[in-house]
């Protein structure tokens, strides 16, 4: 039987159930005496970047589902790693609206539910090899993901309700209208420096990719074709400026903390690594 004709019925059966009077339990509650907690997730967002007909659409907050052995299942997932949906995949699984578009969140969003999920699945502190900016030296370090600060949107878009800025080029003088990348753009840069790393030129377009998926237009121009060629030949003094404008001003987890070398025994801020340990703790 395939899912689709199995989802039919289960619907159709639950269906019949109601409607002859017969209530559905609740196994894990009911036989195991226990409930999978619910969390609500601030949104950086607050949902303002979305059109009013999208179930984001001024959102402040989300609830999630707390991981369950089934989204470990998602996490191994050899075809989704492939794909490289598995966070898209894993955050679906967990929230409890179903009818929120992942795709469509912005990635500060994103980053805020998916380290929120980590914490309810393996807890708080997040253990990560960092290289010390003072003298190099790798160790081990010790987060508190908890302590993450939240960045708040804190610059207006151009209309309530669009993930869409306005930004004027210092050396070109040109007014550019840029977005800040959601899941969908993500998972794109994603498969494509895959592809580039498997040609031998791993880095190679690594900005002008990203600026390519931020700019939406310049000087109203929209023609996709002459956008990619402005930035492959816009200044490098304009290309730095806007992504330090976008990265400044782009909601999400503050993912800049601090470490103890042991080998300097310097204090430096660092920014929090997403390695595999993330979501595969060493529980030992």
């Amino acid at each position: 039987m395939s899912n689709e004709t199995r989802d039919s019925n289960e619907v159709f059966t639950a269906n019949q159930a109601r409607a002859a009077g017969f209530q559905t339990r609740n196994v894990m509650q009911d036989d195991f005496g226990f409930e999978i907690p619910v969390e609500m997730v601030p949104l950086p967002s607050n949902g303002r970047l979305y059109p009013a007909e999208s179930a984001l659409s001024g959102q402040e907050t989300l609830e999630i589902r707390a991981m369950t052995a089934r989204e470990e299942d998602i996490l191994t997932s050899r075809a989704l790693i492939k794909k490289g949906t598995v966070i898209t995949h894993l955050i679906k699984s967990c929230l409890v609206n179903k009818a929120i578009n992942v795709d469509d969140m912005i990635v500060g969003d994103r980053n805020a539910i998916m380290t929120a999920l980590r914490v309810t699945g393996y807890g708080s502190e997040y253990t990560a090899e960092v290289d010390c900016p003072n003298c190099s030296e790798r160790s081990k370090q010790d987060f508190q993901l908890t302590e993450l600060p939240i960045k708040r949107l804190d610059v207006d878009p151009i209309a309530e309700g669009a993930n869409l800025f306005e930004f004027k080029l210092p050396m070109s003088k040109k007014t550019v209208h840029f977005k800040f990348l959601t899941g969908a753009d993500e998972t794109q840069l994603t498969v494509m420096m895959e592809r580039t790393k498997k040609q031998g030129a791993e880095g190679a377009n690594l900005v002008t990719t990203r600026l390519q998926h931020q700019i939406v237009a310049i000087e109203g121009i929209k023609d996709r074709t002459k956008i990619n060629m402005f930035i492959r030949n816009m200044p490098a003094r304009d290309s730095l400026a806007l992504r330090k404008f976008a990265d400044k001003h782009e909601p999400g987890l503050d993912m800049n903390t601090w470490m103890d070398c042991p080998h300097c025994m310097e204090s430096s801020e660092v920014r929090l690594p997403m390695g595999a340990s993330f979501f595969w703790p060493d529980t030992e």
